[in-house]
């Protein structure tokens, strides 16, 4: 699909691509014709033409998803990529930005905005090489630092030191980064650069170090906060950081694995459960909240009743959920404004089928997205999967894998799935007839693999035709067997590997000396 360009938009381009040429030019070109160059720059991946219009960038504000989004002189959307070349060559450009000597009066730019880029599976770029977001926090933060020693160990125009400007970013810390993410924050008042966290993401870093960090980014502006992989915060941890830290823009809440356990619940643990409740109450503006992993059984009711505001996405993924539970969230104000929602992990039509009825019937006017992986639903279940989703025509995505149904079942769900008008992507799972006979479910890691990748590859055949033949190209139908693309996780999957690895080698260590012990 091309995507037309206005001659304003070729002009660019033809201006661009001879990168000395324009690079001389750039003091004659008027002001309100950057942003137009700097798109033209972008998709062309001029990174020496991109430098140079950040570093002389004459406007007041530098808005990275508004410049690549879609334009009069170009409709196509370059925020997702996420190419190495050109996003380093912005930020050292903002770097240099600060240092140019040019008259200060000049200097007019007050607000950088990062959080417009969006990190994607499949990139276009000719590069091949992205820059995720650990990596620009890690290059922002770096370069916050060594223009602080710059500024502070060479002679610079007065003006220089009078420069603000507010660079917003969603950042990403791991133990790896923590330092210099730190150290950046930390001096962030004696810097030019501001770095100002719009949202915040903290894998595999100690809980000291999250809650220190935490604190440096000013938790009153943050609109997301994501505490995933490797981060052992448990309740009383998280009443504790609700107790010490307001978060009044809060909007969306993800929470690590196990962060509850209503199975072993006390009295005071009841309590800190209640208080939990209470200050995400507070959070007027908290519309998306993530607990996967964790055991709340019968306890939904206590956590998210005092929300005054009505949640907009919920992942209650594999937190054994009860059938009080789901009647709860049937009947809760939440239900009619769900637009994503994750119930992945419970047996539902076997513990609250009019539940799940009654919850998909009030969302199915806003939901556009459902996941229901590994919810032993069955080819006798497929009708009642059926009635279930007729009301919800504005469904975009649909998510199922890890459940036990036949090919023929598939066939007769797609068949369906095409009649819903805004579905764009489903995620369907191998079928059970694809495994050895007495396979059980859900199926473990090992066997995962298991199947008759030929009869797969025929029946994923077969249900693209079935989108083919209803004119529904537009649908994207695929079994990633291992979950999702995350951008994150792939971005540090080797961090994450290696402190996996160290963790089962200290608890091989403890109980080789506790069984020595023993003898």
């Amino acid at each position: 699909r091309t995507t037309m360009k206005s001659l304003r938009f070729i002009s660019a381009e033809a201006f661009v691509s001879n990168t000395e040429f324009a690079r001389k030019s750039l003091s004659a070109v008027a002001h309100d014709l950057f942003p137009l160059l700097f798109k033209a720059s972008y998709l062309l991946e001029q990174g020496e033409v991109i430098h140079d219009l950040v570093e002389n960038w004459p406007l007041f504000d530098f808005n990275m998803g508004k410049l690549l989004g879609a334009t009069l002189d170009y409709q196509e959307d370059l925020s997702h990529r996420t190419c190495s070349v050109c996003l380093e060559s912005c930020l050292t450009g903002l770097r240099d930005y600060v240092l140019n000597q040019s008259s200060p009066y000049m200097k007019k730019l007050r607000v950088v905005d990062l959080t417009g880029i969006k990190d994607v599976e499949v990139q276009f770029c000719k590069c091949k090489k992205t820059m995720g977001r650990w990596a620009r926090t890690q290059l922002l933060s770096k370069l916050c630092s060594e223009l602080l020693i710059y500024l502070q160990q060479a002679q610079c125009n007065p003006g220089t030191f009078e420069i603000s400007i507010n660079v917003l970013i969603d950042l990403f810390v791991t133990e790896r980064n923590y330092e210099l993410v730190m150290q950046a924050l930390l001096k962030k008042c004696s810097c030019p650069l501001k770095i100002c966290c719009v949202a915040f993401r903290s894998d595999n870093l100690a809980l000291q170090k999250f809650f220190y960090i935490i604190k440096l980014t000013d938790p009153s502006s943050l609109r997301k906060l994501e505490i995933v992989h490797n981060v052992h915060l448990e309740m009383e941890h998280l009443e504790m950081l609700f107790n010490s830290i307001h978060f009044p823009l809060l909007m969306s809440l993800t929470l690590p694995a196990r962060t509850f356990n209503v199975q072993r619940f006390t009295a005071t643990d009841e309590q800190i459960l209640a208080n939990i409740g209470e200050k995400m109450g507070e959070m007027t503006q908290l519309t998306e909240l993530s607990m996967s992993f964790s055991i709340l059984t019968g306890r939904i009711q206590k956590l998210l009743s005092p929300l005054k505001t009505p949640l907009k996405m919920l992942d209650v993924s594999n937190c054994s959920l009860n059938h009080a539970d789901m009647t709860f969230l049937a009947n809760s104000f939440h239900a009619n404004h769900l637009e994503a929602l994750d119930l992945s992990g419970h047996d539902i039509p076997e513990l609250y089928p009019s539940a799940f009825f009654k919850l998909l019937s009030h969302c199915s006017l806003v939901l556009r997205s459902l996941t229901l992986e590994d919810c032993n639903i069955q080819d006798t279940h497929v009708n009642m999967l059926i009635l279930s989703l007729t009301p919800c025509q504005k469904l975009q995505e649909f998510k199922f894998i890890g459940n036990p149904l036949s090919s023929q079942a598939l066939k007769h769900l797609f068949t369906f799935l095409c009649e819903l008008p805004m579905l764009k992507n489903v995620e369907f799972p191998v079928p059970r007839d694809c495994y050895p006979i007495g396979i059980t479910y859900p199926i473990d890691d090992a066997s995962l693999c298991r199947y008759d990748h030929q009869k797969y590859e025929r029946v994923a055949e077969d249900l693209n035709l079935i989108l083919l033949q209803a004119n529904r190209e537009d649908v994207k139908a695929s079994t990633p067997l291992f979950g999702s693309y995350d951008a994150a996780v792939q971005e540090t999957n080797n961090e994450l590997g290696a402190y996996l690895i160290k963790s089962f080698k200290e608890t091989l260590e403890k109980f080789t000396t506790s069984f020595n012990k023993m003898s």
